[in-house]
């Protein structure tokens, strides 16, 4: 929005006028449900004489005090923004606001049970949201202690940073009780965190490496409590301690762990300090995949992993945001492979991180991994598949070449040397370099320090016995990004004995430069398969020489080695996105082989591959029959499927997803009524939502049957699957209906947004989304000037009709950002990533028509 944004220069000018020293902040919560009071205490050192400003996003501002003296809000307050000026050696501000809950997810996010009619409330702060609930100095290196008292009603339970002290009745309000907390550590003002309302919990306790005894909690919502295996939560943490303990060589550093499952999030979780925020997708009301319950595993342990990484120690400013999440991807990882049963974990990484990672590292708004970040708007744009993923795999690289003991040392030195203060790239290197002895300069720069993947392909040549003569391995890099880098990495020789795919042979080298030739390769035998990049070790996409392509359509499924499995599956994946193997073999090899497939991500990503080749990736004359072809192919692989499995499940969803014909949505209505069974499948409430969208998109019902569907299950989850079944209804009445919902008024919470905007792209409903390609440019500017950053780019993202993959919608695309050259910054961001997915699937098609 106008007047929020702030640069990294006037982040820099403030942080050397002023340092934090404590903040006292005062929240009532019970004036009612749209706004809360605020009254905030800063104490603060500053240049004398000089001036500023500090950061809040409020209605109105009742009272600005600095040193004793009142300033007139109606002159300081604008832009949000308070402006300081003739500051003292020691300063102390007062500012006393009203401020307004919000329903997007941002700030202190107001939600109503529809069960219940209960309230709750929880905040998110990061990146720049802790000043819509207090006024702040909003820039991470300026840390303070935080010192909480609210007041709400006394029936709710109030959670922050500390650990929760007992209440006393609110002088003057009924019913009302005031907590007031001990301040935190010196800690950055996006970690904070306030959650109130009528959560159900269980304490536990852990004891920590120090000898501390560490409490511990778990809460949810009444209505869904039921459904939350605290138990189970407690004890992956509980691993997760012991092993960061363990291999950091430092304590955790806080008073306290609580884990709270919140409504309406918009992120997998947050790394509150000692107050970690879950979205309640985690919290299973139906049956879930294993995909699901392992990513919740990798999530606990990731925001864990932020305890040190990131809420200790943190960036200066968001360019090092990867010391934060790409730490937190890659620690959680290794930990969830290490101290779970989840031992597997490494196969997942590669299957959905690194999928992620290689997607956005070829799309124009690539960027280093140490990202240059100018403002806030940048660092919105900027939670993306580099920040986490890419700098996750580099990592993990990274360890290999360092020796993991001496990179687990050099980060144990770090967290000692740094431990609640603020750290740039060059201060983890330091450490590193010193425990290794190796210089990490060339590294940095090559791997951290430019963007854009790279690409490896086998070159080899048999005589007519079919022995190797010459095996070496080719490096290319885009164009735009033409860095070569260094890789170490394993070539695996696969040869079929029978059906399976055994491997006969594993080497592994070190590769660099262009070329890079394997004598040690030569005199072997051609295998049926060659896989560069076995046992996943680098970060870039390999191909498959034509011998080996073939083999894998045929005999994928014989590969007994999941990890190698997925690879494979990336790879095939890979030439497919980038038009050099058809799409439609690629569907040919999914419905081939998915089946034999036994890991559920790899299930997951996999299909959802299969969805976008058939949709926008396959000739388009050819895209009907394709469409068809899988959804009976899915179809007939849900029927085949073990009862009960993970496959089956995911099949059965997959199949309702792309049914595409009459006879299809007739099969996808009889499985949810009943009149069609398949052994071990339960139609539980999920399951029976996600076909009644289906169904929904093929016109087979109407808003009359979701609204009784919806009587029938008036939850919050419930309430998202309505709006996504009625959104994706193909008529033109509820298409401009739905579409009125979301850009006519903003009056819908951030959950609601979302799903909305996904059944309105619903590939089922392809022909009504050329009536919008007008109207969605018409909205872009108006959405992000009106609208908080998550609910602009939810809109701007999700209402793109990309299922229409065609010319006229790359034309279109072309033509508004040459027309809004001056549009901010990223805002265009994230349209020129929506004209990469459609001029990739153009060439894509292309590349199947031939």
């Amino acid at each position: 929005m106008p007047g929020q944004n702030l640069t990294r220069l006037e982040a820099q000018d403030r942080r050397a006028l002023v340092s934090t020293d404590s903040y006292a902040v005062e929240l009532d919560l019970t004036t009612g449900p749209d706004v809360f009071r605020s009254r905030t205490v800063v104490r603060f050192t500053a240049t004398e004489g000089a001036s500023t400003f500090i950061d809040l996003i409020a209605r109105d501002v009742r009272e600005i005090t600095l040193n004793g003296v009142a300033i007139d809000p109606a002159a300081a307050f604008a832009d949000s923004r308070i402006a300081l000026d003739g500051l003292a050696a020691e300063n102390e501000l007062v500012v006393d606001a009203d401020c307004l809950y919000t329903n997007t997810g941002e700030g202190l996010h107001r939600f109503v049970d529809p069960v219940d009619g209960e309230v709750y409330l929880y905040s998110q702060f990061e990146v720049p949201d802790s000043r819509r609930v207090f006024a702040v100095f909003e820039q991470p290196d300026l840390k303070a202690t935080f010192q909480f008292t609210i007041t709400a009603p006394a029936a709710w339970k109030v959670i922050s940073n500390s650990p929760t002290p007992e209440p006393v009745p609110a002088e003057g309000a009924e019913a009302a009780a005031t907590w007031t907390f001990e301040p935190t550590p010196r800690i950055s003002s996006y970690i904070t965190a306030i959650v109130a309302g009528p959560y159900e919990s269980t304490l536990s306790e852990l004891q920590s490496a120090s000898g501390r005894t560490i409490p511990l909690g778990v809460y949810g919502r009444k209505s869904l409590w039921h459904h939350l295996d605290a138990d189970y939560i407690f004890d992956k943490t509980r691993e997760g301690f012991a092993y960061y303990e363990e291999k950091f060589g430092y304590p955790y550093p806080f008073a306290k762990y609580d884990q709270l499952f919140v409504p309406e999030f918009n992120a997998g979780a947050m790394e509150n300090a000692g107050a970690v925020t879950f979205t309640e997708t985690y919290v299973f009301r139906s049956k879930v995949t294993d995909a699901v319950k392992e990513r919740r595993v990798v999530t606990i342990l990731h925001e864990l992993a932020h305890m040190w990484f990131g809420d200790l120690v943190t960036m200066k400013w968001w360019n090092d945001l990867w010391l934060n999440e790409s730490f937190a991807e890659w620690a959680s990882t290794i930990a969830t492979a290490e101290a779970t049963e989840w031992t597997g974990a490494w196969t997942t990484f590669n299957a959905m991180e690194k999928t992620w990672a290689y997607r956005q590292d070829q799309l124009p708004s690539t960027h280093p991994v140490v990202a240059e970040i100018n403002d806030l708007h940048d660092v919105e744009v900027n939670f993306d598949g580099i920040t986490y993923a890419k700098g996750g795999s580099v990592l993990k690289q990274l360890t290999s070449w360092v020796g993991i003991d001496e990179f687990f040392a050099g980060v144990g030195a770090y967290f000692q040397k740094h431990a609640f203060g603020n750290t740039e790239l060059a201060d983890l290197l330091t450490e590193l370099e010193t425990t290794s002895g190796r210089d990490l300069s060339s590294w940095s720069q090559k791997w951290l320090e430019t963007a854009g993947v790279n690409t490896l392909a086998p070159e080899l040549k048999t005589d007519a016995s079919g022995t190797i003569t010459r095996f070496a391995i080719v490096q290319t890099a885009p164009a735009d990004y033409p860095t070569i880098r260094p890789h170490r990495l394993g070539v695996g020789f696969y040869t079929l004995d029978g059906d399976a795919l055994v491997r006969t042979h594993h080497v592994e080298l070190d590769v660099d430069g262009d070329l890079t030739e394997v004598p040690e390769l030569t005199g072997l035998a051609q295998p049926d398969l060659v896989l560069l990049n076995d046992e996943d070790l680098a970060y870039a996409k390999i191909r498959l020489d034509a011998r080996s392509l073939e083999t894998a359509i045929a005999h994928l499924g014989g590969i007994a080695d999941p990890l190698a499995r997925s690879l494979v599956w990336g790879a095939a994946w890979d030439q497919t996105r980038d038009a050099e193997a058809s799409a439609s073999d690629y569907v040919d090899l999914v419905l081939r082989n998915i089946g034999a497939e036994t890991e559920s991500t790899t299930v997951r990503t996999t299909l959802g591959q299969l969805q976008l080749a058939a949709n926008s990736y396959v000739d388009p004359a050819e895209r009907a029959a394709t469409r068809e072809k899988v959804a009976d192919g899915l179809w007939a692989l849900a029927q085949a499927a073990e009862a009960g499995s993970d496959s089956q499940l995911q099949f059965v969803t997959g199949f309702a997803s792309a049914a595409a014909t009459p006879a299809q949505w007739e099969q996808v209505r009889a499985l949810r009524d009943g009149d069609t069974t398949l052994a071990g499948l339960e139609i539980d409430a999920d399951l029976s939502w996600a076909l009644l969208v289906s169904l929904a998109a093929g016109g087979l019902v109407t808003a009359a049957d979701i609204d009784a569907a919806l009587a029938a299950d008036n939850t919050a989850k419930g309430g998202e699957f309505a709006a996504q079944a009625k959104a994706a209804l193909p008529d033109e009445a509820s298409k401009r209906a739905a579409w009125a919902s979301l850009i006519d008024t903003a009056d819908l919470p951030n959950t609601v947004v979302r799903a909305a905007s996904a059944g309105f792209v619903h590939p089922a409903g392809v022909d009504a989304l050329e009536a919008f390609v007008a109207p969605y440019f018409d909205m872009l500017l108006p959405i992000w000037d009106s609208r908080t950053y998550h609910i602009a780019e939810y809109l701007i993202i999700g209402l793109y009709p990309a299922p229409l993959a065609n010319v006229a919608l790359r034309d279109a695309t072309r033509a508004w950002l040459a027309e809004h050259s001056d549009a901010p910054a990223a805002l265009r961001r994230l349209v020129r990533e929506n004209l990469a997915g459609v001029e990739r699937a153009l060439a894509v098609q292309q590349r199947d028509a031939q």
